[in-house]
């Protein structure tokens, strides 16, 4: 079905096709896009690939007179944006990949794997964080948790609760109150870098921070949740405590604490990455966006580094510039700067241990 209407975009030299697929003419062995203005092939003689890269490694070469790798890729981002709008516009509803499929003239199939490879997450998937960014709003604004509920697409309250907790760090209600109704306990120690705050609810922990001022710390922590009860309790919170501190002085290198926070999808993919990042080295923000399918999204992800409300246990120190240099901190380039250098010196002892043994 779907070359049916490739090859009648090749006949009419359509330039609104380009990007969605290339063609292929098997007697002289080069690929086109379809709006070529070259001569026409033979039906017989056409084979159809999804990308440039599959004709090249099919055998064929790029036409000179078209070349179609020349804004391939940004055709293929545009595609996406048009799902991403698609989906948007419809999230009252379910959206079947045959429904996007046919909203971009491609098949199913393809048009699940380049959402996938643009966005580093799958169609289904947006749909649910872009559902949750509009209940976090609606809440903010007033809308009623029920209203809200059928205006994003929900069929029953228990679909919207069951998803809520992981995204929102919270169920509707309570984010609707600005946290009222959720108990969180900190704690305030000395570090090796300076005052350290840890907060957490029942679930997990859902603030790390660090600063010379206790009075700054807590009251970043309350802005963050106006209307919940916040107390401290050192007692408490000392396993966290005392793994993060150990984790500072170079005692621990991997933290794997439970976590209570909200995100969004984009910002989950990033953040895990991060988490993959081998104790001692380093990524830039370019090869974490490659790493999460997203090429593009340097300073998307250079937002959510920012936007990490517990550095240390998703280490976003650990992301520098493309040339090598630190870049922003939030804590103080020199805190990066000292938990990089403690890192890398850990590292290379244990690596230097081993080659003993």
């Amino acid at each position: 079905m779907y070359e049916e209407g490739y090859w009648q975009a090749v006949i009419e030299r359509d330039k609104e096709a380009n990007g969605r697929f290339v063609y292929g003419v098997r007697s002289t062995g080069i690929y086109c896009k379809p709006s070529c203005p070259s001569r026409k092939p033979r039906r017989e003689q056409v084979v159809f690939f999804t990308e440039p890269a599959t004709a090249e490694q099919a055998g064929f070469r790029a036409c000179r007179r078209c070349q179609p790798q020349d804004g391939a890729q940004d055709a293929q981002v545009e595609l996406v944006q048009r799902a991403c709008r698609y989906i948007e516009q419809h999230l009252d509803e379910k959206v079947s990949l045959e429904q996007l499929g046919a909203e971009l003239g491609l098949s199913q199939d393809y048009a699940q794997r380049l959402f996938k490879r643009v966005m580093g997450i799958s169609p289904r998937q947006y749909a649910e964080a872009q559902r949750l960014e509009r209940i976090k709003s609606q809440l903010k604004e007033g809308t009623s948790v029920t209203q809200t509920l059928y205006e994003v697409g929900y069929s029953s309250s228990s679909r919207l609760y069951e998803r809520a907790p992981g995204q929102l760090g919270m169920t509707p209600t309570a984010y609707k109150r600005g946290g009222a109704g959720m108990l969180i306990e900190y704690a305030i120690v000395d570090s090796p870098l300076g005052r350290l705050l840890v907060a957490g609810t029942e679930r997990g922990i859902c603030r790390v921070g660090l600063d010379d001022s206790d009075a700054e710390l807590e009251s970043t922590l309350r802005r963050e949740y106006p209307a919940a009860e916040i107390r401290q309790d050192r007692e408490r919170l000392h396993p966290w405590l005392e793994a993060v501190i150990r984790y500072l002085a170079g005692e621990q290198p991997h933290l794997d604490l439970p976590l209570d926070i909200r995100a969004t999808a984009f910002q989950w993919r990033v953040w895990e990455e991060l988490r993959a990042i081998p104790y001692g080295q380093t990524r830039s923000y370019s090869a974490v966006a490659s790493a999460i399918g997203q090429p593009q999204a340097r300073r998307a992800v250079a937002q959510a580094c920012k936007h990490n409300p517990v550095p240390l246990v998703i280490p976003c120190h650990r992301v520098v510039r493309e040339d090598g240099s630190l870049g922003g901190y939030r804590w103080g380039v020199e805190r990066k700067q000292r938990l990089l250098a403690q890192e890398n010196e850990v590292a290379q002892s244990a690596w230097s241990l081993a080659q003993d043994k």
